[in-house]
């Protein structure tokens, strides 16, 4: 599958697999993200956190007419505010994706699979 823009030079077509590496990497590199989760936890396993070379199997877009929607499968560090790392990572996937494919997003929607505790010891 694949998403398709039209610009005035002619017309682009962006592999959604691209789209979820570049918007997974962007999500990643936000604060209190400890990675990213499967997006098929029953088959996939309910702990397993993706690595670089996976993170579309953590994203999913959609194309709905004209409009590119994305959910992502995260996994966050505990203490920290949930509310503040979606929008961080939000605006951050919106950022990163138009800077570097110049795809516009309508909708970034974050799903929380799971918190992360890390040990002191």
């Amino acid at each position: 599958m694949s998403v398709e823009m039209n610009t005035n030079n002619g017309q682009i077509t962006i592999s959604t697999e691209v789209i979820s590496t570049v918007a997974g990497g962007a999500a990643v590199e936000c604060y209190g993200i400890v990675g990213m989760a499967s997006k098929n936890q029953l088959r996939d396993g309910l702990s397993e956190m993706l690595k670089k070379e996976n993170f579309s199997r953590g994203v999913v877009v959609r194309q709905e007419e004209e409009e590119v929607h994305i959910d992502m499968y995260i996994i966050v560090s505990y203490g920290t505010k949930i509310s503040e790392i979606a929008h961080n990572v939000q605006s951050q996937v919106k950022y990163t994706l138009g800077k570097t494919i110049g795809l516009t997003v309508s909708s970034v929607n974050i799903y929380i699979q799971g918190v992360r505790v890390t040990s002191d010891d």
